[in-house]
């Protein structure tokens, strides 16, 4: 039966009205990002926060008869004060180095020892350090100038590191304070996130999603910090062993660093040429130096062996996500990655394994 021209105008005008409520929700949606976008980091920053401090609150309940606010309040003051300590004496630390170094150099007593004979004797490049480092030993002030724009280049690179990394611990601390007000919330919050996560997948899926996003984010997150732990023990004791001044605040710089998804040679490079300048070439000072190296890139062995754990993915899934995460959206992206990743994987293996029964007859 074919519709007649009043069904048609009818279904015209139907299809004509979703597509303007259509068009006036993709509005809405694009404005709303668009006022959103400016905080977008601060809140996935907070709610990965809140995520991983949460377990504390509800360690402390006992203790503080479950008041949510107050204890909220005791855990971002102590995480700030565990942060801000040792961020401030690093700062006083190296800029007192500054100031020193600065005195150094222009009182002209800094000298570069000269090299020994046996480092011509290097293979391929043995002759090329060798007389960059006797012009250094010699001629400080013109191999310097020599290189000006080079040295400009690296300082400029080095200050806008220092800024980025000053922004990213301004950003870091407004997301702790935003982190706490969430924690306070936190029963509400698991149960907006499920009631979130059912509308999408399903009230059959909606609290396992949840509870896999949730577990992700821990692992990933304790992975971070466990791993950014190890390397500051493995470097810390190397800097002690060989007397580096400053030992234990460079050792809480590399555990910042690893926190924050910096390399930790930023830190172990420096204090090797540092080494190396002043105590000259020798078996101790080679084997400090392959030692603190290595350990400063130990981070790419611990990810693939800690990364995961405890989350009801296979680990290869959760590994993959971090590291592409981190490749294309940086260090929120390491976080982002793996709970992407792995609700893709439990949704399909679900779709894989959901099988229609098949009905059973009902004849006697």
């Amino acid at each position: 039966m074919l519709p007649t021209p009043i069904t048609q105008r009818v279904l015209s005008r139907e299809l004509l009205d979703v597509l303007i409520r259509a068009g006036l929700v993709a509005v809405l949606a694009i404005f709303c990002f668009r006022i959103f976008v400016p905080f977008l980091n601060l809140m996935v920053w907070a709610l990965i926060l809140a995520i991983t401090l949460y377990p504390l609150q509800v360690g402390l309940r006992r203790m503080l008869a479950n008041k949510d606010g107050l204890i909220a309040t005791l855990i971002v003051l102590v995480a700030l004060g565990v942060i801000l300590v040792p961020t401030y004496l690093l700062g006083v630390a190296v800029a007192g180095s500054v100031d020193h170094a600065m005195d150094i150099f222009k009182s002209g007593s800094f000298r570069v020892p000269p090299p020994a004979d046996s480092v011509a004797s290097w293979p391929i490049v043995g002759q090329r350090v060798y007389d960059f480092w006797q012009q250094a030993s010699t001629d400080l002030t013109g191999l310097a100038q020599k290189f000006a724009p080079q040295l400009k280049d690296a300082g400029l690179a080095l200050l806008g590191t220092v800024t980025g990394l000053g922004a990213g611990l301004l950003l870091f601390f407004a997301a702790l304070i935003v982190a706490g007000i969430l924690m306070a919330h936190g029963e509400k919050g698991h149960d907006s996130a499920v009631e979130i996560a059912s509308r999408i997948s399903g009230p059959e899926n909606g609290p396992q999603i949840a509870d896999l996003c949730t577990a992700t984010i821990r692992a990933v997150a304790q992975g971070v910090v466990g791993i950014a732990f190890i390397q500051m023990l493995l470097i810390g004791i190397g800097f002690v062993v060989m007397g580096i001044p400053g030992a234990g605040l460079l050792a809480l710089a590399v555990l910042l660093l690893g926190i924050m998804q910096l390399p930790a040679t930023l830190i172990t490079i420096p204090v090797i040429i540092f080494v190396i300048a002043t105590d000259g070439v020798s078996t101790m000072t080679i084997i400090f130096s392959v030692y603190v190296f290595v350990a400063g890139l130990a981070d790419n062995v611990l990810k693939p062996l800690l990364l995961g754990r405890g989350v009801a993915v296979p680990m290869p899934v959760v590994l993959i996500g971090a590291l592409g995460g981190m490749v294309t959206g940086g260090v929120i992206g390491l976080f982002i990655g793996p709970v992407m990743l792995a609700v893709g994987y439990e949704l399909f293996w679900r779709w894989v394994k959901a099988q229609a029964k098949p009905e059973r007859s009902t004849e006697e």
